[in-house]
C-alpha cells in the first residue's frame, strides 16, 4: 500500500475548505473526520450502521454516517460519498472506489495524481 497526499479544495451545503488528502489505494472507501465533515455540510446517518476494518489487524471503526461532498483536483471537479470518521487519523482520505469511479490514476514515482479530463464531462445521451 503506498499513499500520496495532496491538498484539495472540499465543498459542501455549509462551506467550503482546502484539506491535505491523503490518496490511499488500499483504503476501500473514502473517509472524512467528522469535525471537518460536519463543518462542510449536514451528515447523513446511515440506514444500518457498518463496520469496517483498519489497516491495524483486528480492529474494526463503526461507521453510522456520510456526507456527500464536491472536491476539486487540479482545477478539475468532482462528487463522492465520504464516510464519517470520528477519529480518523487523517483529515481526508480519498480511497479505491472514488479512484475508481473517476479514473483518478496515482502516479507514485512523482507523488502526483493524474486525472483524465475526458471523464469530468457531463454526456447527455
Amino acid at each position: 500500500m503506498t499513499v500520496i497526499q495532496k491538498q484539495i479544495l472540499f465543498e459542501g451545503s455549509k462551506g467550503k475548505r482546502k484539506e491535505i488528502a491523503l490518496f490511499d489505494s488500499g483504503a476501500t472507501y473514502s473517509c472524512i473526520k467528522r469535525d471537518l465533515a460536519s463543518q462542510l455540510g449536514l451528515l447523513d446517518k446511515l440506514p444500518k450502521p457498518f463496520r469496517i476494518e483498519t489497516a491495524e489487524k483486528g480492529r474494526k471503526v463503526k461507521i453510522k454516517e456520510h456526507i456527500s461532498l464536491i472536491f476539486y483536483i487540479n482545477g478539475y471537479r468532482f462528487t463522492d460519498e465520504f464516510m464519517v470518521i470520528e477519529n480518523l487519523s487523517e483529515s481526508v482520505l480519498i480511497g479505491a472506489a472514488t479512484l475508481q469511479k473517476w479514473r483518478i490514476k496515482l502516479d507514485f514515482e512523482n507523488d502526483d495524481v493524474i486525472i483524465d479530463p475526458r471523464v469530468t464531462k457531463l454526456r447527455l445521451i
